[in-house]
């Protein structure tokens, strides 16, 4: 169930990270507190992993004019190497929120595929020795958590710029940009900055390459903060920072570049396809269809076709061989136009539920209460779904009503 309906004018809050000077981990974390994440909330999500072993230190530091916070991840134990399928096992059994668990195991997902390939292994399997540590894990649970916390609907980024060199690792010596970073960075625009040294890492290319929608240009939108996070190069030129931009967009609607996966079946059991998509959209998977579809000599069959992050490729793929009688799958490239959306929690006499907020270029809104927070609180409390859903509409246009009263926003008719 969804209902459309005037009276409110919703934005987006919108991070444009300006990455003047590259990108890392510690630099992302750096700058979504300076934006405003406080490190207590940041300490108590990162808890809920089981980490133990470190403790982080948060600071202001200048470089050249301009002073921003450093975030240094002290590491007090020797942590064993970790591999893929260890850290998203980590990830998933933890309490963190939903979306928060979501998008981080994206990110570590999206580098391990990068791994494996560069590694010649299945990515599961993969170690990432630098990335298993503890401060690499904290570095891209952490940024997840400075999104989610802070509310950020979308990122954006500027082309990024690649340093020169080499870089000494686990590995051996390698040539910059590291051969994981420039596989990460596979359709994104970057320059040569001429500079001898690291400019993005692989943890960071992973995080932005996950969250961003698109590369470019400054966006069209109100700015409300500007944070710094600074990296640990004091006499670069120029300085060693990554700029954060945070603000609220208007924008009517949302482009994003994926993948989309098809292929056709026709001898399996259909009731398999119901665990599957269970499977396909618990990895990650943005969306899965099932169309009847009729195959070569007339056979009758089914067209799978799963809309997903081009960072999920090699999971997905995986996860269609083993499950599927697929012998082969057909991937494109594909730009998604969606209007902007965000979820919110609201309290009805059912306990807490989620409730999607999207908004049309007239500025109307759509409150699709979410199913599953529903249907839970349906069977506790022994009535119907539809009054649920009702309960939960009313209380997020409520709340949003009173939102628009306090910012003093106009409403449309």
């Amino acid at each position: 169930m969804s209902v459309r309906g005037t009276g409110f004018v919703d934005t987006m809050k919108i991070a444009y990270f300006d990455c003047f000077s590259g990108i890392s981990g510690d630099m992302i974390l750096g700058a979504l507190i300076d934006l405003g994440l406080d490190p207590r909330a940041l300490y108590k999500h990162l808890s809920k992993l089981s980490l133990d072993g470190y403790h982080i230190e948060v600071t202001r530091e200048q470089r050249g004019p301009v002073t921003g916070t450093r975030v240094h991840i002290h590491v007090e134990q020797e942590q064993p190497p970790r591999s893929s399928g260890q850290i998203q096992e980590l990830i998933a059994a933890s309490s963190l929120p939903a979306q928060v668990k979501k998008t981080s195991l994206a990110v570590v997902q999206r580098l391990a595929a990068v791994e494996g390939k560069l590694h010649q292994q299945p990515a599961e399997h993969v170690h990432f020795h630098e990335v298993g540590a503890v401060d690499s894990i904290v570095d891209m649970v952490g940024a997840c958590i400075g999104l989610h916390t802070l509310g950020i609907g979308r990122v954006m980024a500027s082309p990024l710029p690649l340093g020169r060199g080499f870089v000494r690792c686990q590995h051996g010596t390698l040539p910059l940009p590291a051969p994981a970073t420039l596989a990460l960075l596979e359709g994104v625009p970057v320059y040569d900055s001429g500079q001898q040294r690291e400019l993005v890492t692989p943890t960071g290319a992973a995080i932005l390459t996950t969250v961003c929608s698109e590369f470019g240009g400054f966006p069209e939108m109100h700015i409300e903060g500007v944070g710094y996070g600074v990296g640990g190069h004091p006499e670069s030129h120029p300085p060693n920072l990554l700029r954060v931009v945070l603000g609220q967009s208007s924008q009517e609607m949302v482009k994003e570049r994926l993948l989309l996966l098809e292929t056709s079946i026709d001898d399996m059991n259909p009731e398999i396809y119901g665990h599957l998509m269970d499977l396909l959209l618990a990895a990650g998977a943005l969306d899965v269809n099932v169309l009847p579809t009729q195959m070569k000599k007339n056979r009758p069959g089914q067209l799978l076709r799963i809309l997903l992050p081009e960072g999920l490729r090699d999971k997905m793929l995986q996860l269609l061989f083993s499950e599927t009688t697929s012998l082969g799958a057909r991937i494109q490239a594909v730009e998604r136009v969606s209007l902007p959306r965000r979820t919110i929690r609201v309290q009805t006499p059912y306990g807490r539920l989620s409730v999607k907020v999207a908004t049309s270029p007239q500025g109307d809104l759509t409150l699709s209460p979410e199913y599953d927070s529903c249907q839970q609180a349906a069977r506790k409390h022994k009535v119907s779904l539809r009054r649920v859903y009702e309960e939960a509409v009313n209380s997020a246009r409520q709340r949003l009503e009173k939102t628009n009263t306090v910012t003093g926003r106009k409403t449309t008719r």
